[in-house]
């Protein structure tokens, strides 16, 4: 058994990382919590999504904290806003977009491994802000994902009008 150390961060403390188009900022991980969960929160603007996907090992626990997002998962598709909170099992494919011009949310994944996901996949920011969009490399984010036991079954969701 581990004693682990607690921590206490501010709003806009955390390790930033620009990934995929969108902002996230790592507020505890594997190191931290002893394997246990990773705990981020997601910025990104209206239409960002990931491909549709799974974890092999990951459940992931979504709060929404600002704006609309749409989330995806079998034969169910619902728009959660502020104060929304989405469960996905392990082994479940799924996928959200951001429906909002912004939106934000709180994240947890457990076990933890999804921080050293960001880390592989997204780009050190120096700064709190979602960063402009850009081409993403389709293949290198899902020869990434397949590193970290993520499955990429289809692509992000279509463009909003």
């Amino acid at each position: 058994m581990t004693l682990q150390t607690p921590s206490i961060l501010g709003p806009t403390e955390g390790e930033h990382w620009h990934f995929l188009n969108g902002l996230m900022s790592i507020k505890a991980d594997g190191a931290q919590t002893d394997g246990a969960m990773t705990a981020l929160v997601f910025e990104g603007r209206r239409g960002f999504g990931p491909p549709l996907h799974s974890h092999d090992i990951e459940e992931e626990l979504f709060h929404v904290l600002e704006g609309e997002i749409r989330f995806t998962t079998g034969d169910i598709s619902e728009v959660v806003g502020e104060g929304g909170t989405v469960f996905l099992p392990k082994q479940r494919p799924h996928q959200f977009q951001v429906l909002s011009a912004t939106a934000k949310m709180f994240q947890v994944t457990t076990p933890a491994q999804f921080g050293d996901f960001v880390r592989k996949l997204g780009t050190p920011a120096e700064s709190a802000t979602v960063p402009e969009p850009t081409e993403v490399d389709g293949a290198r984010v899902a020869e990434i994902c397949a590193q970290f036991q993520i499955q990429v079954l289809g692509p992000p969701p279509p463009p909003l009008d």
